[in-house]
């Protein structure tokens, strides 16, 4: 299969999960209800995040919030894409990373086009310490990161190889 066909059902697949967990908790929980899965560790909890990565921005004022969280994405999405694209003939972790990042942004993107919100329902926890409440995008976005991360250190040991 071709790479970018392979990139594109990934993007689709991350997507369309998203999506469904989201509407499986929403049409199953009402909003600040909470089920426990592992006690002590792990509950599925119907959080509407208004703001950023970690509720960050979330009191800001709606004019700074629609600019934050809806045209700069569109923006960040359309270079996403371009990044995919670009690199789909060339080696697969920068197109794996970049196809979840994207999946994941227009993941979120769909949900505050829809609602001005985010459905968040992951919420890990010890003792009385919670994690902020996150999702399947937030996941990808994450994951995607922490391989650019890992992309970049591989990337710099094999330029101090080169240079050696």
């Amino acid at each position: 299969m071709n790479r970018i066909w392979a990139l594109s059902l990934g993007i689709v697949g991350i997507i369309l999960t998203d999506q469904i967990t989201k509407g499986v908790i929403q049409s199953h929980f009402s909003y600040g209800d909470s089920v426990v899965v592992i006690d002590g560790l792990f509950n599925l909890t119907y959080v509407r995040n208004t703001g950023g990565a970690f509720g960050l921005f979330a009191m800001a004022d709606s004019y700074v919030r629609s600019v934050l969280f809806l045209i700069f994405p569109v923006l960040a999405c359309l270079w996403l894409v371009w990044l995919v694209w670009t690199h789909r003939k060339k080696e697969i972790l920068p197109g794996i990373v970049y196809s979840l990042i994207l999946a994941g942004a227009v993941g979120n993107l769909i949900d505050r086009f829809a609602y001005g919100y985010v459905v968040d329902f992951l919420d890990f926890h010890w003792k009385n310490s919670h994690f902020p409440a996150f999702n399947v995008a937030d996941s990808a976005i994450s994951v995607g990161a922490f391989l650019l991360i890992v992309d970049a250190f591989l990337q710099g040991k094999k330029g101090q190889k080169t240079n050696a």
